[in-house]
Formats: structure tokens, C-alpha cells, sequence
């Protein structure tokens, strides 16, 4: 079987469908990927305009896996799409998967829930990779790929290789730990107060990072290019819930 067929033939869990699981997304099914199962429990809103793919004026206040599916039966109608609105939570991993999947790409922002599915992953060598924090960051072309063990500047993958170290038995000592990540080195830029919006009370809105579509849209095309060119090669069975 040839890697084209192999891909056409997957099928792919993205867990997370917002800023950087929608250009997942968008990038898998672009690339012919059969099958997809699309899991998030968030619905569309105008702040995701930016920076998420399915986010448009005619999709607000839809659940985003029913965007995206949308989205995805107008670029490649063949594609099957499960649509889970749940979130990913340490008891309900991996059961809340409808089927077995030969990928799980992780794009969500939940440390219990990414420590779940690495875990698991370890455990099963599904294959899988996991995405790391997108917010606060400016440079796109400072993206990469590596094994967690090599992630720096991100505090929400630090957390995970902590948790899977601790409590999951992880290699340590600097030595790799078998997932892969997707981050970039560049430092986290501070919310910036002078160009915030107004709160209703007048005063200044300074909560969470400032989000570049450039940047989330690499993070998610780096995912989504490396679980792909692993599916071409990809030999094993489906992995077992």
C-alpha cells in the first residue's frame, strides 16, 4: 500500500478544535484523509475570529465540531466525520473515541486531559502528538517539532512531561520520553495593557495572550504534516480503545 493510500485510508482523532485544531483539521482532510473524528465541546464565538478556521460570522454560537464537519463535507464530501461534543477528561480517555484510530493528534489546552492521551499513547504506541501553547507567541517560523523531552518556552508542556514523569513513570534526566510535540522556543509576549479593550466598567481587559492566526495555524500544520508523513509509513493496526 502506498503512503497516499494509507492516508486516504486513516483514520484520525483531533482532540481540540479551535485556534490550532481547526487548521489540523483543515489540513487533513485537504491532504485526503478518509476519516475523522472531531472532538470539543466549545461552541463558536466572535473572539475566535481571528485565528480559528471555522469561525465566521454565519457560524457563531455553533458547536465547533459541527463547523467544522460543515466546513470539511464542502472540501472533501468522501470524508467521514464523527462529531464528539465532550471534552477530553481523564475518565472518559480513550472511551470517548467511537472507534479505533490509527492517529490522535492532541490540540487542546488542558493538562489533565493531555496527560490522559500521552499516557495512554505511551502505554498502547498509538500514535500520537501533542500540541503545546500557542498564546503569547509572534513568530511563526519559530515552530517545531520535537520529543517533549526537548520542549522549552512552554509552561503548558512543561506541566505535561511533569505529570507524565511523575505519575506515569516517563524517562527522566533529560533522556526522550517518546512523545512528540509541537512548541516554539520563542519566548511568551505579556498581554499587553495598552492594547486591550475596555471592560463594560471602563477599566482595562488584560486577561489571557494576545493569539497571532499565523502562529496557531503553523502549530496546527506541524501537527497535523507530522502525523501525516508517520501514517505513511504506518504498518500497525488501528489502536485499540
Amino acid at each position: 500500500m502506498t503512503g497516499a493510500a494509507r492516508i486516504r485510508d486513516a483514520h484520525v482523532a483531533v482532540v481540540g478544535v479551535g485556534g490550532v485544531g481547526s487548521w489540523v483539521a483543515e489540513a487533513l482532510v485537504r491532504s485526503g484523509v478518509g476519516q475523522l473524528t472531531l472532538i470539543d465541546l466549545d461552541q463558536v464565538a466572535e473572539s475566535n475570529i481571528n485565528r480559528q478556521v471555522h469561525a465566521l460570522s454565519i457560524t457563531l454560537g455553533q458547536a465547533k465540531v459541527d463547523a467544522m464537519a460543515e466546513r470539511i463535507a464542502l472540501i472533501h464530501p468522501g470524508c467521514v466525520v464523527q462529531c464528539v461534543e465532550e471534552f477530553v477528561e481523564p475518565e472518559n480517555w480513550p472511551h470517548v473515541l467511537p472507534a479505533p484510530v490509527d492517529a490522535v493528534i492532541d490540540a487542546c489546552d488542558q493538562v489533565q486531559a493531555k496527560t490522559a492521551m500521552a499516557a495512554w499513547a505511551l502505554q498502547t504506541s498509538a500514535l500520537f502528538i501533542t500540541v503545546g501553547a500557542a498564546g503569547g507567541k509572534q513568530q511563526a517560523e519559530r515552530v517545531e517539532v520535537a520529543d517533549l523531552a526537548a520542549a522549552t518556552h512552554d509552561p503548558l508542556l512543561a506541566k505535561l512531561r511533569y505529570a507524565l514523569r511523575r505519575r506515569h513513570g516517563a524517562a527522566r534526566d533529560g533522556r526522550p520520553l517518546g512523545v512528540p510535540c509541537v512548541f516554539s522556543r520563542e519566548s511568551v509576549a505579556p498581554p499587553d495593557a495598552s492594547c486591550t479593550v475596555a471592560a463594560p466598567d471602563g477599566t482595562l481587559n488584560c486577561h489571557g495572550y494576545g493569539s497571532s492566526v499565523a502562529v496557531t495555524a503553523t502549530f496546527g500544520m506541524c501537527a497535523a504534516g507530522w502525523a501525516m508523513r508517520a501514517l505513511a509509513t504506518k504498518k500497525e493496526p488501528k489502536s485499540h480503545l
